[in-house]
């Protein structure tokens, strides 16, 4: 048995998932960006959660992603 065979995932899961993560932390950083009180401005209440959901997608795909191998 290879090394390859005893990972749980291929190389393309583990780059999306690096993806993933990096497209939730923008979103939390958008967030954070929002001026009006109590983060209820555009920014805050519907570009972040949007991002943050769209890092949460591509999360769910690189777990399921199954190699052609």
């Amino acid at each position: 048995m290879s090394n390859k065979e005893k990972l749980a995932f291929s190389r393309s899961n583990y780059i999306m998932m690096l993806v993933g993560i990096g497209v939730l932390a923008i979103g939390f950083f958008i967030m954070t960006l929002d001026k009006e009180d109590y983060g209820f401005g555009f920014l805050g209440i519907t570009l972040g959660p949007i991002v943050v959901m769209t890092g949460f997608i591509v999360e769910f795909f690189a777990i399921f992603h199954k190699s052609k191998k």
